[in-house]
């Protein structure tokens, strides 16, 4: 990476934080610095571009070659719904990103999954060791509506077998993650 010097700080913080390894860094000429990293391809693919030219106001280059392959500890992250796992948004990562990606993965699914009529969990896995968790608490109709005044038991009675109903939905009633929500969750802006 070639960058003005004021902006050293922040290239890094960047490569620092996507598992960058510093090999050297020389000043080519008087305000301008060259460093050399060893990152891992899929930190790069990730948004790297976007992220040093935002990081530099534009000013930073980079140019990059293969370095080879290195052993890492990756993992297998998977998104539950209601226990039962989504294939198409399983993950693997490295161990050491995997409670920052999950808690955000989870955040983004409860802004993205429409209320159903009973309680959605939503949760990120790593085997059967669970990261985070998001309720999106179920749609509710006031049964208790027509209940004017009166004896409590019957406004308890049709809320219990409320409860029941839900209970019962819950157990056959699948979450479906429409095609629009998936993609509006694979937005990074959401």
């Amino acid at each position: 990476m070639i960058f003005p010097e004021e902006y050293m700080g922040k290239m890094i913080e960047l490569c620092g934080g996507r598992r960058g390894e510093q090999k050297d860094y020389v000043y080519v000429d008087d305000k301008r610095v060259m460093m050399k990293y060893v990152l891992p391809l899929a930190e790069v693919v990730q948004d790297f571009y976007d992220e040093l030219k935002s990081r530099s106001s534009g000013y930073a280059t980079f140019d990059y070659e293969e370095h080879g392959y290195e052993e890492s500890d990756l993992v297998k992250m998977s998104v539950l719904l209601n226990s039962k796992p989504v294939d198409a948004l399983s993950v693997i990562l490295h161990r050491s990103q995997v409670d920052q990606v999950g808690r955000d993965w989870v955040k983004r699914l409860k802004g993205v999954i429409q209320r159903q009529l009973f309680d959605v969990v939503i949760q990120t896995a790593l085997g059967h060791k669970i990261v985070a968790r998001e309720t999106i608490s179920a749609l509710r109709k006031n049964v208790t509506a027509k209940c004017y005044g009166g004896d409590v038991s019957r406004k308890m009675k049709l809320l219990q077998k409320q409860k029941e109903g839900k209970k019962r939905m819950k157990m056959i009633g699948n979450v479906e993650l429409p095609q629009k929500a998936f993609y509006d969750f694979m937005d990074k802006k959401t």
